[in-house]
């Protein structure tokens, strides 16, 4: 099929105000661009994408959040003699590929925008005729077996027929930035995934556990960031790593043994908090799904946060294992996630599952948490 153009649709950018929907719009084509080779334009709710490369363009496209939907497409000039030679050649390649015969059930879908001397049933109805001339096939309005859209704008028209479900979401930049901490599991960097698709900037934050963990978590981290990218085209994630080693070491020789898990999240918490303030993230985000491991029980997710004062999000909070095992598989870090790391050791036999907030606050008194997160914090790369 000789398509010269992508037709780019998108959801609830839609029912912004026209003010905000404009801006959504120019920074979804800028995104666009940054994932594409190509030349953009936008007309009425739609974008309009003229790539050098149509298989990058395919590709790319499936990775670029604020596209609800997709589809390659053929351009003519809007009047009947054009769209009935366009919309021939269209149909013969459709039945070279095999796409439709003389036993498929069709329909025509028209739409019409502009001022035009036929209305859109009037087109479909052209159209349809010309399909029938063709090919011979019947007509089924009710449970066709194809569908073949005809657009027509003014006095362009497009014509094409399949409909490729993008990743929606919202425009990637619109709603400020957040700081994700993300391991090399699977969770996090899928939390990570979910606040991208809604338009969040991520600054991901990995903390270094050595020596409770070995270099291969730091490798398996890089590599999930790098897949990641894939979807940041625009707004690339910034990655930073603490070493939080000699944080953790300070926690199991000063405070209870089985508060380290439940000490170790609340310092990731107050760092990446610090973090947030210095370049301007407006919230922190984590992995956090209820009941999953120890720190996630209700009890430690309340006094692991105690004391922070900026929103931390947990897109996942609901999920189970098995729905955000899904995500990661789409998104292409399950693979990455699941390689052997070694795993932190610095986890206590029996770890706190039922914290309150004043033994997390005499604990971090214990370890002198403030002193060893201001020295972790300085740590950052």
């Amino acid at each position: 099929m000789n398509y010269d153009v992508v037709i780019a649709r998108y959801g609830e950018i839609g029912l912004k105000s026209s003010k905000v929907r404009a801006r959504f719009e120019r920074k979804l084509v800028k995104n666009i661009k940054a994932a594409i080779d190509c030349e953009v334009d936008r007309n009425q709710g739609r974008i309009y994408i003229f790539p050098k490369n149509y298989g990058e363009c395919l590709e790319n496209l499936n990775k670029v959040f604020g596209v609800v939907s997709y589809s390659p497409a053929v351009s003519t000039y809007g009047n009947y003699e054009d769209i009935e030679k366009t919309l021939g050649e269209y149909v013969d390649n459709l039945v070279d590929d095999g796409f439709i015969g003389k036993d498929t059930r069709f329909a025509i879908k028209c739409r019409r925008v502009g001022n035009h001397d036929f209305t859109s049933q009037e087109m479909a109805a052209f159209c349809g005729s010309v399909v029938v001339k063709k090919v011979g096939c019947p007509v089924d309005l009710t449970n066709p077996e194809l569908k073949i859209y005809v657009e027509v704008r003014d006095d362009e028209a497009f014509i094409y027929h399949e409909k490729i479900e993008g990743p929606g979401g919202l425009p990637l930049g619109t709603q400020g930035k957040v700081v994700v901490l993300v391991s090399s599991g699977i969770d996090s960097p899928v939390a990570a995934y979910l606040m991208m698709k809604r338009g969040c900037e991520v600054i991901a934050l990995h903390c270094d556990n050595a020596p409770f963990t070995g270099p291969k978590v730091h490798e398996n981290f890089d590599k999930i960031i790098d897949q990641l990218q894939s979807y940041a085209k625009g707004v690339p994630i910034t990655k930073k790593v603490v070493k939080y080693g000699e944080y953790l070491q300070q926690a199991k020789d000063c405070a209870p043994e089985k508060m380290t898990c439940v000490l170790c999240k609340s310092g990731m918490y107050k760092i990446a908090e610090k973090l947030a303030h210095k370049y301007g993230a407006l919230a922190i985000v984590d992995g956090s799904s209820v009941g999953q491991v120890a720190s996630q029980t209700l009890s430690n997710i309340l006094a692991t946060r105690h004391g922070v004062d900026m929103p931390i999000l947990s897109p996942l909070i609901g999920l189970d294992k098995l729905e955000i095992t899904r995500i990661a598989e789409d998104i292409g870090t399950f693979e990455i996630s699941k390689l052997d790391d070694g795993g932190c050791h610095a986890v206590p036999k029996y770890p706190e599952t039922k914290a309150d907030v004043d033994r997390v606050e005499e604990a971090g008194r214990a370890m002198n948490q403030k002193e060893a997160i201001e020295k972790a914090f300085d740590s950052i790369d």
